[in-house]
């Protein structure tokens, strides 16, 4: 299905896609025409934000929405993400539906007491009396000089609420997908977003739909490993599939979309017939996304079909460098990938 494939060339997809009579958009351009339709099609949608004004409207992921809606649902707030958060909760519970963009995933943990206490229980709390229909848009950044407060993917810490939805789309496709049916899931939603994947396109379709939150997606079959990554590392992912299916070893690339709910059911089917697990997450391993992966396989019954240690693959144990040197050691890439699969078939 042209939805599940990953064209690692831009340019590539484009044609392909355009050739083959199929609607190609870049990752940004999706999530833009997602909002878009859904401040069209349902008046409670509104989206709330910093830098929601200026002309670049995140990094063109809102372009042109405040001239086209008006400032009373597209607005831009102050620099005090608690304070704004907590607005955006009140808004939720009051029968409206906002999109709380952060341009940074660094400084959610100012809104950690309100996302985490309050968007995420009150719907447990109130015996399902309450809803909360908040997404929150945050980005993942990367390279640039970013540095240490700036390039952190902290997915890994929410995962761990209960009464929160936690997605990492990594296509075109499943941005908008997901972004959809996160505005109409009923309660909140933290949408991950890596800035590096804005530029990647892929097949979306005109129309508005859903894609279900929870359930995970076969990138690419292989019978040899299975490698399960996380948003950009999907692409990573892929590209190291080409290289080691030179090499006669044919990879199997999970890619969950969301991982609370985690589809562990669809990673544990594939280590079951492959029998070795790599996992290449967009954060620093320790305690993270990697870790409960690895964990939902221990668990299993897939863990007695293991032929080699699971491998993981993420950022360095230390904060994210500022100089490129650094930089080009502490993210990992598809050579990091195909040297732990490599490493597992050695196992």
């Amino acid at each position: 299905m042209p939805w599940t494939k990953i064209i690692l060339d831009k340019n590539a997809a484009l044609s392909e896609l355009t050739q083959g009579g199929l609607r190609a958009a870049t990752y940004c351009e999706a999530l833009l025409e997602a909002q878009t339709q859904l401040l069209e099609t349902d008046e409670s949608v509104f989206l709330v934000g910093e830098g929601l004004h200026e002309p670049s409207g995140v990094f063109g992921s809102v372009a042109g929405l405040v001239q086209r809606f008006g400032e009373k649902r597209v607005m831009d707030s102050p620099l005090a993400e608690n304070g704004m958060t907590g607005i955006a909760i009140g808004a939720a519970m009051a029968g409206m539906k906002p999109i709380f963009i952060h341009m940074r995933m660094d400084f959610l943990p100012m809104c950690l007491d309100q996302i985490m206490n309050h968007a995420a229980k009150w719907n447990y709390m109130t015996s399902g009396r309450v809803h909360v229909p908040l997404v929150i848009r945050s980005l993942i950044g990367r390279g640039w000089g970013s540095a240490a407060q700036h390039s952190q993917g902290l997915h890994g810490i929410f995962a761990l609420i209960p009464g929160l939805k936690v997605v990492l789309p990594s296509t075109p496709y499943d941005a908008k997908g997901l972004l959809i049916a996160a505005a109409r899931d009923g309660n909140p939603v933290m949408f991950c977003e890596h800035r590096w994947l804005y530029a990647n396109a892929g097949y979306v379709p005109q129309e508005m739909y859903e894609v279900p939150i929870g359930k995970g997606v076969v990138r690419r079959k292989g019978a040899d490993a299975t490698v399960v990554a996380l948003s950009h590392m999907v692409w990573a992912a892929c590209k190291a599939a080409e290289i080691l299916a030179a090499e006669g070893i044919e990879v199997e690339v999970i890619d969950p979309r969301s991982v609370r709910p985690l589809d562990s059911e669809l990673i544990c089917e594939s280590v079951a017939r492959t029998g070795r697990l790599v996992i290449a997450d967009v954060a620093s391993p320790s305690g993270g996304v990697s870790a409960e992966i690895a964990a939902c396989v221990a668990e299993s019954t897939a863990v007695s079909r293991l032929k080699a240690p699971v491998q993981r693959v993420g950022f360095a144990e230390t904060p994210t460098p500022c100089s490129p040197p650094l930089e080009a050691l502490y993210y990992p890439d598809h050579t990091h990938i195909a040297d732990a699969v490599r490493a597992s078939l050695k196992g």
